[in-house]
């Protein structure tokens, strides 16, 4: 058996020469000393029938203590007939594919899937803003292979400290969504947001703050004229109640999708959540809002672009912000609410069928047969419908308004 011959003052005292040189401790292990002054540990073994080497580190960071150490483990890996140096090949190689493999990156990767698979836009935004803004500046830079339920509760518990529970919960299911993607590409062993099933406080059921009593609705639309916020806030505020579709499709209505010789209002099926085109008949009333900001935005893709003229809609918070500017909290007006206003009143007080509202509100409606309703069916009805409500709102305003339910 070799003894060994290195001792820390021999390395110490090794000086640099115009060649590299070795000095040899025993085993393989030898300490190569470069003309720089770097001395570098190496060890020397065969594998298959090949001469190969293997690197340990720089001197001293490495010790000489460090260096005989790892020269024992290697061998032991050679007796178990393993090649030490391709499992440090291996480990690099996984942690280089594992720094890579973030939660951001992983889960940038997994919104992009969600969108080609045809995902409604506002789904996406509402994933990227829980990725980007809620978990991301806690385990963004994370790799996903790494990431506990520990780990995962840190930010979950920044949201319920903020007051947001129900947004701490779909935060959670955002992110096992994310962790079981990664999952299936063999980037993780599991999905640890399932340990925190009963962690998070449960959100309470939320429904979205509406109006249904015609007097208070009148206090609303009337604060909403006074509005003298951006063209583009103005009629987006304006068309919310007289539309009452949901507010993200409000928001990316585009020029292109406005029939003005058929005074509609088509939506793809790619925007809408049950994933069927929609028409929206557009009242006289509507009209005249889009003909006013038409000579203001008709060159941009979007009805009511935003306000960076970047090419996106305006924000998800631009009627909401508005409504909270007119002095109304989320307990009492949200722009989504609109929707449950339009369904009581045209029902309870104008006496409209249910069936042609819900077909407006783009709710899965079937006829007797079970067959969901096409986006054409009862459109003269529908369009009738639209110019009564707009009419109303109109009489509403100005005090002449049926309140009888």
């Amino acid at each position: 058996m070799a003894t060994n011959k290195l001792t820390e003052v021999a390395i110490k005292k090794a000086k640099p020469k115009e060649k590299p040189f070795k000095l040899a401790d025993g085993g393989g292990l030898y300490l190569e000393v470069m003309p720089n002054g770097s001395k570098y540990w190496r060890m020397k073994y065969r594998f298959g029938g090949k001469e190969k080497r293997l690197a340990f580190g720089v001197y001293p960071l490495i010790s000489l203590a460090s260096a005989r150490e790892k020269t024992r483990l290697a061998k032991l890996e050679l007796v178990e007939g393993k090649d030490p140096g391709e499992i440090k090949r291996q480990e690099k190689l996984s942690k280089r594919i594992s720094a890579s493999n973030t939660f951001s990156a992983i889960a940038a990767e997994y919104i992009k899937k969600k969108e080609i698979e045809g995902a409604a836009p506002v789904t996406l935004d509402k994933l990227k803003w829980i990725v980007d803004q809620k978990l991301s500046p806690f385990i963004g830079n994370t790799p996903v292979s790494e990431i506990t339920s520990a780990k995962l509760l840190v930010p979950l518990r920044q949201i319920e400290i903020d007051g947001l529970h129900e947004t701490a919960n779909r935060a959670k299911r955002v992110a096992g969504q994310v962790m079981r993607y990664a999952v299936g590409l063999g980037l993780a062993n599991r999905d640890p947001s399932q340990d925190l099933k009963d962690v998070l406080v449960t959100a309470k059921a939320n429904h979205r703050a509406a109006i249904t009593d015609p007097k208070e609705l009148r206090k609303v639309l009337i604060s909403i004229d006074s509005y003298s916020g951006t063209p583009e806030v103005r009629a987006a505020l304006r068309l919310t109640p007289i539309l009452f579709q949901r507010p993200g499709e409000i928001r990316q209505m585009e020029w292109a999708e406005i029939n003005w010789e058929k005074e509609y209002w088509e939506i793809p099926a790619g925007k809408m959540k049950m994933r069927s085109a929609h028409i929206v008949p557009l009242p006289r009333q509507a009209i005249e809002i889009l003909r006013e900001l038409e000579p203001i935005t008709g060159r941009n893709r979007y009805v009511m672009p935003s306000a960076r003229r970047d090419g996106r809609p305006m924000s998800e918070n631009g009627v909401r912000t508005a409504l909270r500017s007119l002095g109304y909290s989320n307990d009492q007006v949200t722009p989504h609410g609109f929707r449950a206003t339009a369904r009581t009143i045209l029902d309870e007080i104008l006496h409209v069928r249910v069936d042609y509202i819900e077909q407006q509100l783009a709710h899965a409606v079937k006829d007797t047969n079970g067959r969901a309703y096409n986006r054409t069916r009862h459109l003269p009805e529908r369009k009738e419908m639209m110019q009564v409500w707009a009419d109303y709102l109109d009489a509403l305003r100005v005090g002449k308004h049926r309140q009888e339910k």
